[in-house]
């Protein structure tokens, strides 16, 4: 295996145990206050955001495996659309441009949350929202473990 091809590997399994990890953290109030973080904290949207880094890591890793490389600018959007050519071409499961395309709505919704809470502060935006993301979160990780180890195979 190419060395780039092996750190892009590395770095998207990396990306699922940072999510895993805040997602545990997330529900672990005595690991919360051993770490003097608030109890009301969450981090499921950075779960969110880990899982997407795996996917689009391991789909950066598979293009490279197959000598397409891709350079800024836009370089999500250029690993996302050559990763759906090879589905149209049969090369790789449509199952996976499913994962792929969860992942990449909910990083986007995450980033209009962003956007749309800017102007608000309410305690109630702040004490719901975060917990409101835990199922996404859980299912995120879910994504980007099966995504990872089916790419882990292919690129082996």
């Amino acid at each position: 295996m190419d060395s780039l091809v092996k750190l892009f590997i590395e770095r998207a399994e990396s990306e699922i145990i940072e999510a895993e990890t805040l997602f545990r953290l997330s529900a672990d109030t005595s690991l919360k206050s051993f770490l003097k973080i608030e109890q009301t904290k969450t981090f499921y949207s950075g779960v969110i955001s880990h899982s997407y880094y795996s996917i689009f890591y391991c789909a950066k890793a598979y293009l490279l495996s197959k000598k397409i490389e891709i350079n800024s600018p836009k370089e999500h959007q250029k690993v996302y659309n050559n990763f759906s050519e090879l589905v149209k071409e049969g090369i790789i499961q449509k199952d996976l441009l499913k994962i792929y395309n969860k992942e990449i709505l909910k990083a986007e919704a995450l980033l209009e949350i962003l956007r749309d809470e800017l102007g608000k502060r309410t305690a109630f935006t702040y004490k719901t929202l975060p917990e409101a993301n835990r199922d996404p979160a859980s299912e995120s990780i879910q994504n980007a473990t099966k995504f990872y180890k089916i790419m882990n195979a292919i690129i082996k």
